[in-house]
This record gives structure tokens, sequence and C-alpha cells, in this order.
């Protein structure tokens, strides 16, 4: 016995008539294709996330990258600083100085310094607004604003170099 076609009801609604594949086609306009969209909406975001956070490899919670050790001394600093330390951000802030400025002299060929001459210059000058104002706190108070913006700049310029 063979099949050639198969009778769907139809559904008498008033004066319309409703068939099986219009139930199907409103099915899937209404309830189907909105909740793929959401679907595909929530997807494509997590992974868009999931892709912007780059995980560092981490020991004791600094950075195992090239400005890792830079940026662990300057973030002590600035918590000292917002704790109101200022003595103690200071000397982390001249600690950091002068790490920075040893690792480049003695950092032979691969030294920032050498291979990209313009983005040393940039994180210089960058940490030097921020580590100066802290270095200088017992002639003149460092603005806490002043000091918050160089640091999140000096933050920013060490991600260059990683």
């Amino acid at each position: 016995m063979k099949i050639e076609k198969i009778d769907i009801p139809e559904i008498v609604n008033g004066n319309s008539t409703i068939t099986w594949e219009d139930t199907l086609t409103y099915s899937f306009r209404k309830i189907i294709a909105p909740a793929f969209a959401i679907i595909l909406f929530v997807t494509a975001a997590f992974c868009t996330t999931a892709a912007q956070e780059k995980k560092t490899p981490q020991t004791a919670g600094v950075d195992n990258t090239k400005m890792g050790a830079y940026r662990a001394i300057a973030q002590h600093a600035y918590l000292e600083f917002q704790k109101g330390d200022v003595a103690t951000a200071a000397q982390l802030a001249h600690s950091l100085e002068r790490v920075w400025d040893k690792g480049e002299d003695y950092g032979g060929d691969m030294a920032l310094k050498k291979t990209h001459p313009d983005l040393f210059e940039q994180i210089d000058k960058a940490m030097d607004d921020f580590v100066l104002p802290l270095m200088e706190y017992k002639n003149k108070p460092p603005d806490p604003a002043r000091v918050k913006a160089a640091f999140n700049v000096y933050l920013e310029k060490l991600k260059l170099a990683d």
C-alpha cells in the first residue's frame, strides 16, 4: 500500500479556514523565530565578551608579561596612596622608577628602549607623570584626581608593550 497524499484537516474559525500549514507558519513567526534570535544574540554577546577578556597567566597575582612587574608595583603604590599612606606610596613609586630604568638600561638588545623607542618614551613619560607627584609629597601634597588619571594612563601605556 502506497500513500501518496495525506489529508490534513482544516480548522474552521468563523468565516476563515485555517490550515495546518498556517498554524506552523504562525508558530514559527511568533514563537520560534524570536526565540532563535534571542539565543543567537546571547551567544554572540557571550562569545564577544569571552574574546575580550584575555586572561593573562599570573604568579602570586603578578602578570607573567613583560610589563607585569611594573604594573604590580604601580598598583601597590596607588593602593597605598588611596589608603592615605603617601610615604609608602612614594617609596614604591621610587622603586618602580629605579626598576624600570635599570631594566631598560641593562635589558640588552631586547629592552623596549632598543626594540620600540617610541613606545618606551610614551611609557616612561606616563610613569613619570604618575610617580613624580607621589615622590614629591613632602613638598606638595599630590592631587588625588591627577594621580588617578596618571595611574590609569600609565596602565594603558603598559598594555601596549605586553
